[in-house]
This record gives C-alpha cells, sequence and structure tokens, in this order.
C-alpha cells in the first residue's frame, strides 16, 4: 500500500504505454496540421472550426460552443475567426435572438474549403491511425480516449453537444 506522501511510480508496462501516448501526443498534431497546411493551406484548428460548422444546423454556432468543441479559449478562437473572416471562410454576426451572443457563420467559400480539405484529411487520418490498427483496436481506442477525457475534464463528453462527428 501507498502512502500519502510516496509515489505510486509507473510499472514498466505503464511507463511504456505513457511513452508511446506521449510521441503520439508529440507526433500526430504535427503530421496532421502538416497535411492540411500543406493541400489546403489551413491548420488543423482552422479545419475543425470550418468543419463544426458545416456540420451545424444553418451552418452556424455561438462562439462560445464553436470554443468548446474546438477545444480552444475563446481568445484563440476570435483569433483565428477573424483570419478565417478576412478569407471569406466565416462571417461573425449578432445571434438573431440575442443580440449580445456572437454567432459564426460558415460562408460558401468556407463550405468548398471544407470539402476541399475533407477527403485528404481523411485519408492522412487513415493512414496515421486507422490502417495500423483492426476494429476491435478501434473500438479499444475509443473507449481508452473516453476513459481518459472523462479524466481529465470529469462529467465532460466529446465531442461537445453531440454523441460523436467526423472531423
Amino acid at each position: 500500500m501507498v502512502g500519502p506522501n510516496e509515489v505510486q511510480w509507473l510499472s514498466p508496462d505503464e511507463n511504456d504505454a505513457w511513452m508511446s501516448l506521449c510521441w503520439l501526443m508529440t507526433k500526430l498534431p504535427g503530421a496532421i496540421d502538416a497535411q492540411l497546411q500543406r493541400d489546403s493551406g489551413i491548420t488543423f484548428f482552422e479545419y475543425v472550426v470550418l468543419a463544426s460548422l458545416s456540420m451545424s444546423p444553418g451552418r452556424r454556432m455561438t462562439m462560445t460552443a464553436l470554443a468548446e468543441f474546438a477545444n480552444g479559449s475563446l481568445s484563440r478562437l476570435s483569433n483565428v475567426a477573424k483570419r478565417l473572416e478576412q478569407r471569406g471562410l466565416l462571417v461573425r454576426e449578432p445571434a438573431p435572438e440575442n443580440g449580445r451572443i456572437t454567432e459564426a457563420m460558415l460562408t460558401e467559400a468556407g463550405m468548398a474549403v471544407v470539402e476541399q480539405a475533407a477527403p485528404g484529411h481523411v485519408e492522412n487520418v487513415r493512414r496515421c491511425v486507422f490502417d495500423a490498427l483492426g476494429a476491435d483496436q478501434v473500438t479499444q481506442l475509443r473507449d481508452i480516449g473516453r476513459q481518459v477525457a472523462a479524466q481529465v475534464e470529469p462529467g465532460r463528453s466529446w465531442p461537445p453537444g453531440a454523441e460523436s462527428a467526423a472531423l
């Protein structure tokens, strides 16, 4: 039994798993981001913002909901939304039902970017992740991801407000 001031060190198997996860957290985002920037001229965060809007009713979301869905701060989202707005990919406007709330809405040009980027993004995700896994491992990966997410943010689910999403 470990006392309150004693560290329960990782077992060799836990350490190996942790090192694999660390590598994955470090390297996978860069591989995903690089492909999107090379092929579509957008970052992964920008893609998540645009794709989230593309799947939302009316292709619009409040900035708060969009920040939560994209897993970014309102400040980060505002900066990205400003750049995307300058490129004509989205517009921000007061919500019709409450003018104090700002909504982001995907433009036709933004939808075209999502439609152009999605096939290459999915191919890259498949190559980097799913081609290496069997069907049972995909289910395990989903379940493990949800369990770890619940430890990191208890009471929250991913994706916010939806059971699943294809990004």
